[in-house]
Order: C-alpha cells, then structure tokens, then sequence
C-alpha cells in the first residue's frame, strides 16, 4: 500500500476509509470547492445526521449553511497539516457514541501524542491530485483510533450501528463536489 498522508497522524486505526473520485477540473477549483462545500446541501446528508441523533435520543441539530472547513473548525476540528491546492489534514477527539458529541480540538503538535482516555481521535483528508491540466483526482480520507480498551469497545459497537451512514455521506459528497466544481470550469470557459 503506498503511503498516506493520514499515516505520519493515525498510523494504525481502528476504523476507517477512503472514497475517491475523477474531476474534470483543476486541482485549485477542486479544493477550493471542497473546502467551501455545504455539507448539508444535500437532504439526504440532513436526513442522516438527523436520524443519527434521533437514535442516540437526541435533538437533530439545527441545519447549518457553512462552507464544509468553516463548519467543521466551528465545531472544534483543527487543522493538522495542508499542501495549497493539494490536501488538508484536520483532526479533533470526540465521544462518537453520544447524541451530541463535543469536539475537542487537538493542536497539531500534540496530535499524535494525544491519548485522553474514553476518547476517539479522528483525522480526515481532502485531497486533489492533478491528473492533468482539468483533470483531478479528489480523495477524502477519515481515520479514527481510540485511546484506550474501553472507548474501543464503545467505538466498535457504535461504527457496526452508524459507520453505514458515515460512508454514505462521503458517497453523497463526493459526486455533489465534483459536480459542482466542474460547473464551476464550464462557467470559467463560457
């Protein structure tokens, strides 16, 4: 398996995966989409994480119209590492198995270190390989580790109930992205 970038951050996960997709676009228009994406644009993404917390016995959270990086810092995500138009690394902790979990931002520099127990640490990819002029590989990574025995078996538990759901968004995302970021081209060549 050729190294990812996500391997120096969480080396060994418990759970995880990566989606890829072919752009017809640049790698700068690519990004700049990814990063500024309404993640919750798409109903069926609203539908999932409503229907998440609902199970969990909480309230679904109010729909939130940020681009996808503005959403996620606001919710405590930090940025672990970014290459310009190439990737961006985030990461941050959590209790995934609450109905509401709080993020606990990680400075990069503790990241790897980082072991508060009854914790998950998450990292995530956007990534952009230019394939050619207009044409890009885009690719999102998610890796999660938990930091001791029983955080583990709480993780595990709740990715055999939820981690469906969490693929499917990266699976709605994706082609949204790349949709719009190749009308994004045309538009530039009209």
């Amino acid at each position: 398996m050729p190294e990812r970038i996500l391997d120096k951050w969480i080396p060994r996960a418990d759970h995880g995966g990566r989606h890829e997709i072919t752009v017809r676009a640049p790698a700068s228009v690519v990004m700049h989409v990814a990063r500024n994406f309404e993640m919750q644009s798409i109903w069926a993404v609203r539908a999932i994480i409503s229907l998440r917390a609902r199970i969990l016995g909480g309230e679904p959270a109010p729909v939130v119209r940020k681009g996808l990086l503005e959403e996620m810092y606001g919710l405590g995500w930090a940025e672990l590492e970014e290459d310009g138009d190439r990737f961006l690394v985030a990461g941050a902790a959590c209790q995934p198995w609450n109905a509401d979990p709080a993020f606990d931002t990680i400075p990069r520099e503790q990241f790897c270190a980082y072991a508060e127990p009854d914790r998950v640490k998450i990292a995530w990819t956007l990534e952009a390989e230019p394939l050619g002029p207009y044409k890009t590989r885009f690719a999102t990574e998610t890796r999660a580790v938990a930091t001791d025995q029983e955080s583990r078996r709480k993780f595990g538990r709740y990715w055999r109930r939820f981690g469906i759901g969490i693929v499917q968004i990266r699976m709605l995302l994706l082609p949204a992205m790349r949709r719009q970021a190749e009308r994004r081209c045309n538009k530039a060549d009209e």
